[in-house]
């Protein structure tokens, strides 16, 4: 399928989004919807394992100043979701600054890659409004409530160097080797089992909305599940042999 607003590339397991490097004028709600075509397509794909999205965070800005001509009545929640709705690992790349929508959007991602000299924040206050794509909800989960709070009531953005100290990003590298980064550790996680990968989500995802007890019996629901699958006895047999294991998400 061709897309106007991004382009979808497989490497193997490993799955490539770009969103478009720049955003047209009325073209704001068909990048959400071909945003959510292209992460239902890959959602049904049991070949991919792992999902690199890519995007420039000054494009996204555009779209939520509305300079890219949409409406107020712009549904964000409707850009983010597909993606935070993914079963499969979503490392987001992010070049450049990660500002309002484009850090909400990085948010609903597992894994965040920013680059040196970056700028991130949520300064929507300073307008007013608040983020409306998930940012009062996922910042805080990821970072804490009390730096949540901080950075949202300020408005204030931070810095690269900040952003990993607090956990709001991974890992922090220099422009020109951001993709290859994200690649490479997209093809990292595609070698283990698709099988505890997505349990793994599941787990993690779904224990923040449980007590601990309750979490902590998931959890072993799951492990005890994961007993029953071929990944398993590979797993153990590659163990075995010394070998790398084969698997086939089974």
């Amino acid at each position: 399928m061709t897309y106007r607003t991004l382009t979808l590339q497989t490497n193997g397991s490993v799955a490539r989004i770009e969103l478009g490097s720049s955003v047209n004028r009325g073209l704001t709600s068909q990048l959400a919807g071909e945003l959510d075509e292209v992460c239902s397509e890959i959602s049904w794909n049991e070949e991919i394992r792992v999902v690199v999205l890519t995007f420039e965070g000054a494009n996204l800005q555009l779209i939520e100043d509305g300079s890219s001509g949409q409406s107020a009545e712009f549904d964000q929640t409707s850009f983010v979701g597909p993606v935070a709705k993914l079963k499969q690992p979503v490392i987001c790349a992010i070049k450049g600054n990660a500002v309002g929508l484009a850090l909400e959007l990085a948010l609903a991602c597992d894994i965040r890659l920013g680059t040196e000299g970056a700028s991130l924040g949520l300064p929507q206050i300073t307008d007013g409004t608040i983020p409306s794509a998930g940012g009062t909800q996922r910042l805080p989960r990821l970072i804490g409530r009390g730096k949540a709070l901080e950075m949202v009531l300020t408005g204030e953005l931070i810095d690269a160097a900040e952003a990993l100290r607090i956990g709001l990003v991974n890992r922090i590298v220099p422009s020109d080797h951001l993709e290859e980064q994200a690649i490479l550790l997209g093809k990292e996680m595609a070698e283990k089992s698709p099988l505890s990968v997505g349990l793994v989500k599941e787990a993690l995802y779904g224990g923040m909305d449980l007590a601990l007890d309750q979490g902590l019996r998931m959890e072993l629901d799951l492990y005890l599940l994961l007993f029953t699958t071929e990944d398993r006895v590979e797993g153990v047999s590659a163990f075995k042999e010394k070998r790398k294991p084969a698997f086939k998400g089974e």
